[in-house]
């Protein structure tokens, strides 16, 4: 017992101090003693069904084989991450349209609020899978929806040019509600988004203009224009909190100050841009879904030239969402599938879909990172895991360190071929697959065509340039 291993610790030392006392009276100097002293939790269990702790000899010459039995256990760490994906969590049926817009409670991990086609907003428990709340919010789309920090405030906003606010803690208590406030806009509304903050009470709206409202009043405070063309998203950073962003039918990004009085910089890409997000980590740095299939991350410091350029799908990109550690964000796509990107990588590590799965118009990460929520033109807001291959529920101690030493293992020898090839492998749908093929092909025709004309031209007359460069068309500010 732990008594028992105590009182022999306390034995152990009690007859060494007892014996070098005894050594210092005889010789009448002080001596340094070496005394043999185990360590009883090097050989006794911690519990009583643990295994047997056997004493191990870590030389190398004794082990000549180690590196040979390290890859053998990180290949099969790596094909037992294979066998155990299984991501799709579940799915929560009611809406009667497509799943347009969605947003998270900020402090209920389970609550998801959802948009649809037909105007209907709906209240779900994510645990139970089931609606709380469903209100007929506007006539056509639900256009945007936002949520404010403290989570008792919805806004949602309409084909119909109405901007309606909800109180979030009626809206989980009863089944139907009205909305405390209604307001009237004289433009077309597209989007809307809740500055973060715990005591702000200003949000956002775009259509034909990006207007600054306070919650108290019937008319926007400011408006800002920059170009003729609708915008068709916005959206505030939560770490920089009076900085927003905007996506237009021109091809524009353009960033604001709601402190000012006119828009700050704008960069306009070879291709519109659907949807921006914030990284909440990195409060500079932000990802933009193009319709060119790709992803671009930029800093804006430096709009001349993206951060990374994120490519995988086959299909526009129509929305995108970061996970709250800002190490990875998930997009969605016209292509029927969603993908999970680290920031600082440029392919995909997840690709997700299901048969019935259609195009996906809003992708959401949960509180905690765990589960990923789409929502998509078939009805349906599907909940997947972040990790495909994570273990729903707990994790004891001794299976926790087995999983970290497969993880340091697959990263030890992840360069591998065999191990990288498994790694990277992932079952696409044909029409994808057919259609990523082509591009492939049409990129491999494009870089041939380059490379025979600078081999038949004058030396620096046809300069390289990189993919990074070759998507950005102008900055303006």
């Amino acid at each position: 017992s732990c008594f028992s291993r105590t009182v022999k610790q306390w034995y152990q030392r009690r007859v060494r101090d007892k014996l070098i006392h005894l050594l210092r009276i005889y010789n009448g100097v002080v001596m340094k003693v070496k005394v043999l002293n185990r360590d009883p939790k090097d050989y006794l269990k911690t519990r009583i069904g643990d295994l047997p702790k056997l004493p191990k000899n870590v030389d190398p010459a004794l082990h000549p084989h180690a590196a040979q039995r390290e890859y053998t256990a990180a290949l099969n760490a790596v094909k037992l991450e294979r066998v155990f994906a299984k991501p799709f969590v579940g799915s929560l049926d009611g809406h009667r349209d497509g799943v347009f817009s969605m947003v998270t409670h900020p402090k209920r991990l389970p609550v998801v609020i959802s948009g649809a086609c037909d105007g209907e907003i709906r209240v779900w428990n994510v645990t139970t899978q089931e609606s709380i709340c469903s209100v007929p919010a506007h006539s056509g789309f639900v256009r945007g929806m936002g949520i404010n920090q403290a989570g008792d405030l919805l806004l949602s906003v309409g084909d119909d040019q109405i901007i309606r606010m909800w109180n979030v803690h009626q809206m989980l208590t009863s089944p139907t509600i009205d909305p405390s406030t209604t307001v009237t806009s004289k433009t077309l509304l597209t989007g809307v988004d809740y500055q973060w903050g715990s005591s702000a009470d200003t949000f956002v709206t775009c259509g034909s203009s990006v207007g600054i409202w306070n919650i108290n009043r019937n008319e926007p405070l400011k408006n800002f224009t920059w170009g003729v063309d609708t915008i068709t998203s916005v959206v505030f950073n939560k770490v920089e909190t009076y900085m927003l962003a905007s996506t237009a039918q021109d091809r524009n990004i353009v960033l604001y100050d709601c402190r000012e009085n006119n828009p700050l910089r704008k960069v306009i890409l070879s291709q519109k841009t659907n949807q921006v997000a914030f990284n909440p980590m990195e409060a500079f740095n932000f990802t933009a879904a193009c319709d060119d299939n790709n992803l671009y991350s930029f800093d804006m410091r430096k709009l001349s030239s993206p951060l990374n350029v994120h490519m995988g799908h086959a299909m526009a990109v129509l929305c995108v969402g970061y996970s709250p550690t800002g190490r990875e964000f998930v997009s969605g796509s016209y292509d029927k599938t969603i993908r999970i990107f680290e920031t600082n990588k440029g392919r995909s590590k997840e690709i997700y879909h299901t048969k019935r799965m259609q195009r996906v118009f809003c992708t959401h990460y949960s509180a905690d990172s765990k589960f990923v929520m789409t929502g998509s033109d078939e009805t349906n807001i599907r909940l997947w895991k972040s990790l495909a291959w994570g273990k729903l529920g707990p994790v004891g101690a001794r299976e926790k360190s087995a999983l970290d030493y497969n993880k340091k293992l697959i990263q030890r020898y992840e360069h591998h071929p065999q191990i990288k090839r498994i790694k990277r492998h992932r079952n696409l749908p044909k029409m994808v697959k057919s259609i990523s093929k082509e591009h492939t092909n049409i990129r491999s025709a494009k870089k041939k065509k380059e490379d025979n004309k600078r081999k038949h031209s004058k030396p620096g007359s046809v300069p390289r340039v990189a993919e990074r460069a070759k998507h950005v068309v102008k900055e303006d500010s």
